[in-house]
């Protein structure tokens, strides 16, 4: 009962929204890391567990797309490829803020913060026709999150922050570079490298709104 006094401002839990836009990295197209080129937006939830780290889930969506046209190398500019693909993804892992971040205290507030935890997504398969790339089947797969944020309270209740990140995925066919992972790949050839995987990035502000009561924190 001593190390666990709750106050009447309590502000456990986060709800709100993600908009931005989205870019991928991999065998076609601009290879720039950070080069949000379509829209992405989504809903975010955070149970701030602690003044140092929260649980987060996240449910994003965006249509991605990559045209050699935009490249900086002279080969993808003469190959020509393009496609388009929609990626959905639920996210859940843990957001570490480098310093304190307590909501309770009633002052403003600003940190720097880390995410990552485990994505997984849905996408359409790509596959190679002649010289177009066509969307197929379904792609449902796994990704690792490295997202870097800086977030702060704006008002009592609302919370606004700015967050770069990068998905690592378990696949190389987000653009239809490696046709051997739709199990019947028609006599189609793989380009590009096929020793790296697919990225793709989500760049964005956010806006949430913080509510609840305070949870005790001498337990975990």
């Amino acid at each position: 009962m001593i190390f666990c006094t709750t106050y009447t401002y309590s502000q456990t839990y986060e709800i709100g929204g993600f908009v931005g836009g989205a870019n991928y990295i991999g065998d076609v197209g601009n290879s720039s890391f950070i080069n949000p080129n379509s829209l992405a937006g989504g809903l975010l939830f955070k149970w701030n567990r602690s003044d140092r780290h929260s649980f987060r889930f996240s449910l994003l969506h965006a249509e991605i797309n990559a045209d050699d046209a935009n490249s900086d190398e002279p080969r993808r500019q003469q190959r020509g490829y393009e496609f388009t693909n929609n990626i959905t993804e639920a996210s859940l892992g843990i957001e570490y803020t480098f310093w304190e971040w307590n909501l309770h205290n009633g002052k403003r507030q600003a940190v720097p913060y880390l995410y990552t935890g485990l994505t997984g997504f849905y996408a359409n398969q790509i596959f190679r026709d002649g010289i177009e790339l066509k969307r197929g089947g379904d792609n449902i797969n796994i990704a690792i999150p490295a997202v870097v944020g800086f977030k702060a309270t704006i008002g009592r209740h609302l919370i606004a922050g700015f967050e770069v990140g990068a998905r690592y995925t378990f696949t190389d066919n987000l653009d239809g570079s490696n046709p051997e992972e739709l199990g019947s790949d028609g006599g189609a050839q793989p380009f590009g490298n096929i020793n790296t995987n697919d990225w793709y990035v989500f760049t964005g502000i956010t806006l949430t709104y913080s509510f609840g009561r305070k949870p005790c924190y001498c337990n975990f």
